[in-house]
Formats: C-alpha cells, structure tokens, sequence
C-alpha cells in the first residue's frame, strides 16, 4: 500500500577482518588488523623486497669538516689500504689522477705521513729551547740611579749656598718625584748637616726619619739617608751619605735629638758603624742576636739557617744560659 510506512533495511553487521575473503595481492596490514599464525606466510613481512641497488653511491659532501673525516677512513680500492691524507682530494676540487709508485713499493700507511712531518716540526723546536736556556742572566744592581734634575730646574738657593760655603762636600744633586736629593760625603756629613739646620735660608730643623739601603756588589756598600724638615720655610730636602760596610758613620744626634731612635734602628738592621751615639744598641732585635736582618745577605730563614738547623734552637740555648746565670 501506498500509505504503509517503509521500514528501513536492518543494519548491516560489521565484518571483522578475519572475515575478510583472501587476496593474491599482498597488501599492508589494515589498522588494528590482527595477523593469524596459521595463515600463509604468516611473520613475513607484507612489503615487497627492493633489488639491490646499482648505482654508485652518492658523492662526498662538500663540507670540509666531513671531508676531513672521511680521509682518515678512506679505503683504496686498488690495494684495499688506508690512504694517506695528503693523497685524498680536497672538497670541490676535481680528483687527481692516482700517483705512480716505484716497482715493488708498498702502499704508504697514513700514520707514517703524520710522523714525519712531526719529526722536522720537533727538531726545528729544539735549537729555539736550547737558545732560551743560554740567555744570560741580569747582573745584580750595584745601587739605585740618581736621577738628576731636568734641565728646565734649578737647584734651590740653599743647595748653592751650601755647595759655595763647602766646596767639595756635595758630590751629587738629585730630583725624584718633588724632592731633592744631595749626596754627600761622610767626611763632610757633620759639616753639611750643622749648615743645613743653621743657615737661615735652609733652617732644616726636624730629622723627620733615619734610614739606609743596602748595596753589597757596591765598594760603598750603605747608603744612609736623613729625611730633613724645616719648619719655619716648609721645605724639605734628602741627605744620602755612602759608606762602606765598616766606615764609620758619625751620629747627627748633637744636631737633632730625633736621630737618636733612628739611628739606633739602622744600627740594629743594617750594621752601619755609627760612631759618636750617646747609646749605641739594639733597639728591635736582642742585643746578642746574630747578624743584621735587613742585609741583604742575611739569610732568610734567620741565624739558624746558618748556625742551626731550627731558630729556636737557638733561642733554647739562650733561655738554657739564662737559667744558668740565674742559679
């Protein structure tokens, strides 16, 4: 009837892939197909073999790094040896045609390349270390230079008068950085120092420091420098006496008190033979200490170094003779 209602075909069941007729044609798997074990050629794989290849393999890439690299593994196809670098062609540059060997020569190793060339590079190396070891050593100094002063400078007026009322006195004028500099004559220290601190242009009366260096190589071997103050005219100057190693030295403590400390001290330290001090003695070290440390012969470890194997040894065998006078 025309009115009846049309009913819908019913719903076709899904086919499982088991169901599924068998095909000549191999083909992949369908997604979430399960493979049967008993079907034929069952864990072979669905995809068809490919020939082997015949055409010769792709080129080198141009990268020198990776040309590098590949030359260290690079077999000969003639002899079936490792070349040598050097025999390899360089990246982007056409092959050069094999090179011809001596009847009955064998194929190079690589290694042998490498050694050799580092043989010439190790023997040029050599002569420039032996050459090093042979430079000559810096001589010692013999004492520090005294600059004199510029030529756009001139010396102040208590230099010159100093100069014309002591001829021969002053031996040297230095200038470094601000100050001057005499040098004068150990002879003519005592002479030069009352001038400087009663003459009226210079009126240097303040010893402001005592101190000294010490030059061995040199034949004066001390120098002995008076730092003076004037403190009516603020202006200073530096008085640098040169001696030898026992010359006596005469102490400046009648002209400036000060010195006296000061004196003492460069005494102490460098055994400058001061001679005319009210009181002459260590005023660092012990009085029976042994030898001057600020020499520069001194050694460096102290008098045990030289007398002893341990410094306190020495300081033992002290403390053991003072017990001794005690009892």
């Amino acid at each position: 009837m025309a009115d009846d209602p049309k009913v819908p075909d019913p719903p076709t069941p899904p086919t499982a892939a088991a169901d599924k007729p068998a095909s000549d044609t191999p083909a992949e798997p369908l997604k979430g197909e399960v493979s049967r074990t008993d079907a034929p050629g069952a864990g072979a794989s669905a995809a068809p073999t490919a020939a082997p290849r015949s055409e010769p393999p792709a080129p080198k890439p141009v990268n020198p790094a990776a040309a590098v690299t590949a030359t260290t593994s690079e077999i000969s196809s003639a002899t079936g040896q490792p070349t040598a670098a050097e025999d390899q062609p360089k990246a982007g540059a056409p092959a050069a045609p094999p090179k011809a060997s001596a009847p009955g020569a064998g194929p190079k190793p690589a290694a042998s390349g490498g050694a050799a060339a580092a043989k010439p590079a190790a023997a040029a190396a050599k002569p420039a270390a032996a050459g090093e070891a042979h430079v000559p050593k810096a001589a010692a100094p013999v004492g520090p230079p005294d600059p004199p002063p510029p030529a756009d400078m001139t010396p102040p007026a208590f230099v010159t008068a100093l100069q014309a009322a002591h001829p021969g006195a002053v031996t040297g004028i230095s200038y470094w950085v601000g100050d001057w500099t005499i040098i004068v004559t150990v002879a003519e220290s005592l002479n030069v120092a009352r001038h400087l601190r009663d003459s009226a242009d210079a009126a240097f009366d303040l010893c402001s420091d005592v101190t000294a260096t010490d030059w061995p190589l040199r034949p004066e071997r001390f120098d002995v420098i008076y730092c003076l103050y004037s403190t009516r005219h603020r202006h200073r100057i530096r008085v640098k006496v040169k001696a030898r190693e026992n010359e006596p030295v005469p102490s400046v403590t009648g002209i400036w008190p000060a010195a006296n400390w000061l004196e003492r001290e460069v005494y102490d330290m460098f055994g400058v033979n001061i001679t005319g001090h009210p009181d002459r003695r260590r005023i660092l070290m012990p009085e029976d200490w042994q030898g001057f440390p600020q020499r520069k012969d001194y050694p460096l470890e102290g008098p045990g170094e030289l007398l002893m194997e341990n410094p306190l040894d020495w300081l033992k065998l002290r403390q053991a003779r003072e017990q001794a006078d005690i009892e």
